[in-house]
């Protein structure tokens, strides 16, 4: 009966939540809060995988440019995962590598699957494909 009724609604709602819970990975590298034991100086590898996910947290928040962010934060949490995690162990359950993986995939699914209707790029798609009527005729047309 309610099957898929309320699936883009959730796409967008798994979209923020995720990208809230990213935020906090990238504020706790560069302004360390919350507190997670990083500091890294600027410029260095683990600074700039911290700016990345504070822009492309904010980005997917909005759902502003949502799939080229969430793209590439896909693609930093699989080089995160192999780099840092995989190393110290076969398995996520004990190299910790669970969250990257799951945000990995988290993120690949907004790439593919869109924003969802709450979003700043769902609202300017549909402000450019909205009917305008022809004050000089009588029929209606749609802006490209």
């Amino acid at each position: 009966m309610l099957e898929g009724r309320y699936g883009p609604q959730a796409l967008s709602l798994l979209r923020i939540v995720a990208a809230v819970l990213f935020l906090m990975h990238g504020t706790g590298k560069l302004v360390g809060f919350p507190p997670i034991g990083m500091n890294p100086p600027p410029m260095s590898l683990y600074w700039i995988a911290g700016l990345i996910e504070v822009v492309g947290a904010l980005l997917l928040i909005a759902g502003l440019f949502s799939r080229f962010a969430a793209f590439i934060l896909s693609g930093e949490m699989a080089v995160a995962y192999w780099m840092v995690h995989a190393p110290q162990s076969t398995f996520p359950i004990i190299n910790h590598g669970e969250s990257a993986i799951l945000f990995c995939f988290v993120f690949l699914l907004i790439a593919a699957a869109g924003p969802g209707p709450w979003s700043l790029d769902a609202s300017l798609r549909r402000r450019r494909i909205e009917p305008v009527r022809d004050i000089h005729s009588e029929r209606t047309t749609t802006l490209p």
